[in-house]
């Protein structure tokens, strides 16, 4: 299974859940430069969302929510694989980290039509240098 694993940042936001909220934010990113790895939008209850971004460089992110007063949590730690496309492709990361004892706190992937997929894993700090040698880093 041919694939790489890569530490990256996650910081997110909180705001409320309404039309355009994503879009602004995201739309001001990209007017500053920033170029994200992934994004990911969750609701918090019925009034708001958190929208969760993975910089390809930190200090672009950082720069930028500074110029644009964005409030950012973060940066946090997280786990991107990105790889073939193929049957069992996740459940052989999983098994890996199972055999380390590392639990994943949340996880998110996609597919490409291309024969890809990345994956992000949210590892909790306790056992993310732990998870981070068992898939290889």
């Amino acid at each position: 299974m041919a694939h790489r694993v890569r530490r990256v940042d996650y910081f997110y936001s909180t705001v409320r859940n309404q039309e355009g909220e994503a879009y602004q934010l995201l739309s001001q990113l990209a007017s500053l430069g920033v170029s994200l790895l992934a994004f990911n939008a969750l609701p918090m209850g019925p009034m708001h969302a958190q929208l969760t971004l993975f910089p390809e460089d930190d200090t672009d992110m950082a720069g930028a929510a500074e110029k644009a007063g964005l409030v950012l949590e973060g940066p946090h730690p997280a786990l991107l694989v990105q790889g073939d496309d193929e049957l069992g492709a996740l459940a052989g990361i999983h098994e890996k980290l199972f055999e380390a004892k590392v639990s994943v706190f949340s996880s998110s992937g996609v597919a490409d039509d291309k024969g890809g997929y990345g994956y992000v894993l949210y590892i909790r700090p306790s056992d993310f240098e732990r998870a981070a040698r068992a898939l290889g880093l």
